[in-house]
């Protein structure tokens, strides 16, 4: 599912992945272990702890992605299944240098979003390696609990 070039880490509910398209640096997802096609397939428990982990996902994608970049802006997040039918869900860092039309709409406006300029490669060591310790960190975190 994963390898080494994509993998950021395990969740508890699956594995967390670099995009392999980096349009948008930082573009991560995370791939549910089990067998399930959308996220209402799950049992309630499953389905809040498939969110958390997307959340936790979302938190360690801004954390790296504020700290490389000054104009990261926000994250997006998104669970379609449409083309691919086993759970996953995207996590998106958006970026104040973005073109304000593009900006402000959802990603798939982008003409070039799969570009093969932007492909997973080398170049994106460093951004992998800057999540894949942030997302160690935020579940550690949340293992920790309450305060």
């Amino acid at each position: 599912m994963a390898d080494d070039s994509t993998l950021l880490g395990r969740m508890r509910t699956g594995t967390a992945v670099l995009g392999d398209v980096q349009r948008l640096p930082g573009y991560s997802l995370l791939i549910y272990e089990g067998e399930a096609g959308q996220l209402n397939d799950l049992p309630q428990p499953e389905r809040v702890a498939f969110l958390a982990d997307l959340a936790l996902l979302g938190e360690a994608v801004k954390r790296a992605c504020s700290a490389l970049d000054p104009e990261f802006w926000r994250i997006n997040y998104s669970v379609y299944g449409n083309s691919w039918e086993h759970l996953h869900g995207h996590v998106f860092a958006r970026y104040r240098w973005e073109p304000e039309a593009l900006r402000r709409g959802p990603v798939w406006m982008y003409p070039d979003l799969r570009d093969e300029r932007y492909a997973l490669g080398e170049r994106h060591a460093a951004l992998r390696a800057a999540v894949a310790a942030a997302l160690a960190e935020v579940v550690a975190e949340d293992a920790g609990g309450p305060g």
